[in-house]
């Protein structure tokens, strides 16, 4: 059975100033835009894709009026973290929160895996994570104030044929969250990830057969794929006071066996 999540929110957020990357759509980055404006935030939405952003900037402002925006970003783009806080603070005030979601999978053998394939996986999902956090401590640390939540994955601690790629980037995005949290900690900036198990949304049920889902609902202990919502709950708690004294953590959203 699946908990309902409170719809209303308890106002973790209220006047906080966020930012979600890879927010269009129905997965964890749409679920967590969702949580922060349930939570009291103002938040930035981002996204490549210029229709689903605008779809969802929409969807959200009708929960809060006035206190989303949207402003597409290419996270591989050179200068795009730079370009996107600037928006943020011009609409919406001093940055606070920056969730890092965006990310790429695939699957390849290794052995038969071409350099492009290798690159694009890390460069989305991990060195565009890189360039967000570098450019969010440049202005949360002279703020002496803020949180960053980067999106791993289970697969950064488990050996899985096919996720080489995908698996190197999530495990060097949890090594980059501790490095990046150390370094921030003496600015009172935090810096923590979250690493879900299977979160099953439409986009994920297109792209992955009836068998291969059925099998990793099977291995989860709760016998049943996360929702998004579940996730971005534990990402909520981490971008609150209620998370006041975690730094550098990798929250697992799951279990790290399956």
């Amino acid at each position: 059975m699946i908990p309902a999540l409170d719809p209303s929110g308890h106002g973790l957020l209220e006047g906080r100033v966020a930012v979600v990357t890879a927010a269009a759509g129905t997965g964890i980055g749409g679920a967590t835009a969702r949580r922060l404006v349930l939570e009291g935030a103002t938040i930035v939405v981002s996204d490549v894709h210029a229709g689903r952003l605008e779809a969802t900037a929409a969807e959200l402002d009708a929960l809060a009026p006035g206190r989303v925006h949207a402003a597409v970003c290419d996270v591989t783009a050179d200068g795009a973290f730079e370009e996107l806080f600037d928006t943020v603070e011009r609409v919406a005030g001093p940055l606070d929160i920056v969730v890092n979601n965006a990310g790429l999978g695939g699957s390849a053998r290794l052995d038969e895996m071409t350099d492009e394939q290798w690159e694009r996986v890390l460069d989305v999902s991990l060195v565009s994570t890189f360039r967000s956090t570098r450019a969010a401590l440049r202005r949360l640390t002279p703020q002496g104030r803020g949180c960053i939540v980067n999106v791993a994955s289970v697969t950064g601690w488990r050996a899985e044929a096919g996720q080489a790629h995908y698996a190197a980037a999530k495990a060097g995005v949890m090594a980059l969250t501790r490095c990046a949290a150390v370094e921030a900690a003496a600015s009172g900036v935090r810096v923590n990830a979250v690493a879900p198990t299977l979160a099953m949304h439409p986009f994920l049920a297109r792209v992955v057969s009836d068998e291969e889902l059925a099998h990793w609902e099977g291995v989860q202990p709760q016998g049943r794929a996360a929702e998004p919502a579940e996730v971005a709950a534990t990402i909520a708690f981490l971008a609150s006071g209620y998370a006041s004294y975690l730094t550098g953590e990798v929250v697992s959203v799951g279990a790290q066996h399956a």
